[in-house]
């Protein structure tokens, strides 16, 4: 594996690696010095054309864990605001001695123009490109599961919301969908993309229905900011047909939990009480999602060698 682009790239053999090195790596975290000398002297450049929290620090945390110098470049205040293309600011970052680059793009595919040029001769990281995917993100997530579920054969996994703008939903729909999950997308008809009957997944607009055999249900935010027309009534009707409320987390089974790839709108695709509840690893998945990235960064950079050659 040179790139990670698309969680639809990844064999079942692959993604395992991925989550069984994040486990080895996230007993780290857990140390009074949370560093190791794994890839000291590599440079990994955060290349962020969007606005991003947990992505950008939870990169940036991951790569110094391991010891890499890391610069991080945000579109805003650098020579893109004068015009700059993507190839030119790629090119300086190859002249800098960049190893790898984390890109999150507005424009769907930048990640594999990258890699596919000869602009770069390092790893690249999808970190978000439009609304096409956002592969760590699927990665942790289904980290996150496995570690509360148990292997992910046959579990059924219920993704809610803006599944038309939602790049975290169609990674997860194909990851999942390779660890052996059912997949079930439940939205209104307007927030399903042209082509949904192509996705290893089912579909439904019933919300109740869909729960009742749920072992994990994920809410998806609703992404006003890439609106430009009404895909629903108002807020309070979405939050009536399509909140996770206590009153349906309560017809969840016992084991079943409850995800957010956040930001969260709190009080519109779930309620605070329920954002903060037990059933709730929202947090955990944040913890997660650095040494999901770490064991991504090793294994891109260092060769993909067993989990236990980690600490040699």
């Amino acid at each position: 594996m040179k790139h990670l682009l698309s969680t639809r790239d990844l064999s079942r053999e692959d993604a395992t690696l991925i989550l069984d090195t994040a486990q080895e790596l996230l007993a780290v975290a857990e140390r009074p010095v949370k560093k190791l000398p794994t890839l000291r002297g590599r440079t990994i450049v955060n290349l962020f054309y969007e606005d991003s929290t947990r992505t950008r620090i939870s990169f940036e945390a991951a790569a110094k864990r391991l010891s890499a110098d890391v610069i991080n470049f945000s579109a805003k205040g650098s020579s893109v605001s004068k015009g700059e293309s993507l190839k030119d600011t790629a090119l300086t970052l190859q002249a800098m001695g960049a190893d790898a680059v984390v890109i999150r793009h507005s424009a769907s595919g930048a990640p594999h123009l990258l890699a596919e040029s000869q602009w770069m001769r390092g790893a690249v990281v999808n970190a978000g490109d439009g609304t096409h995917e956002h592969p760590t993100q699927a990665l942790l997530d289904a980290f996150t599961m496995r570690r509360h579920l148990g292997e992910l054969d046959g579990k059924n996994i219920v993704i809610v919301g803006d599944v038309l703008h939602s790049r975290v939903a169609r990674s997860n729909a194909y990851l999942l969908s390779t660890l052996g999950a059912n997949v079930t997308l439940v939205s209104p008809p307007t927030l399903f993309p042209v082509g949904i009957e192509t996705w290893p997944v089912a579909t439904s607009y019933n919300l109740d229905a869909s729960l009742e055999s749920a072992d994990a249900v994920m809410m998806l935010r609703v992404q006003n900011e890439r609106m430009n027309a009404s895909f629903f009534p108002s807020a309070r009707e979405y939050s009536r047909r399509y909140g996770l409320n206590a009153q349906r987390v309560a017809k969840l089974a016992e084991h079943a939990i409850v995800m957010h790839p956040g930001p969260m709108n709190r009080g519109m695709e779930i309620t605070a009480d329920v954002a903060d509840s037990d059933r709730s690893v929202i947090v955990e998945q944040v913890t997660n999602g650095v040494a999901v990235r770490m064991a991504v960064l090793y294994l891109l950079l260092s060769g993909s060698q067993t989990p236990e050659a980690i600490e040699s």
